[in-house]
């Protein structure tokens, strides 16, 4: 049995788009902040790191490689993390995280982060409703 703490959510391309936050992402991870810890993460490639912390209501971490981000989740414990991403720089989290999740936006998905993932999301609004949702995580990893 997996018990989750923590989630960490790449930004740009997983709950951004172009460097805008996907419409009502903001809203669930506040309600998914009452069950989880929320982690933020992203390489800043649009520069506007200040505009989509305050957008999104929680603070982001910058962290621009993929190990840096691996890390990340393994300072946190990997057996309690899920992670979502989109990109190459995020596949090594994904495949450490209990729990990968690659998120299909309109900025797609890299090959390695698919490869590397257990599961993929239509968006990032579906992609949370697996943990507020549970019995959908459920059902999607049942062996």
């Amino acid at each position: 049995m997996i018990e989750l703490q923590h989630a960490v959510f790449d930004v740009n391309g997983t709950l951004a788009v172009d460097g805008t936050p996907i419409q009502g992402t903001g809203e669930k991870l506040q309600k998914l902040s009452e069950h989880i810890t929320i982690h933020l993460v992203t390489a800043n490639t649009y520069g506007n790191l200040a505009a989509i912390q305050s957008m999104l209501g929680f603070p982001i971490h910058e962290i621009h490689r993929g190990d840096e981000k691996m890390r990340y989740v393994q300072n946190l414990g990997p057996a309690s993390v899920i992670a979502f991403g989109n990109g190459v720089n995020d596949a090594s989290m994904l495949r450490l995280a209990a729990i990968g999740v690659v998120i299909v936006t309109p900025e797609g998905i890299a090959t390695k982060t698919l490869q590397g993932a257990d599961i993929v999301a239509a968006g990032p609004l579906q992609a949370m409703d697996l943990l507020l949702k549970p019995d959908r995580l459920i059902a999607t990893l049942r062996g």
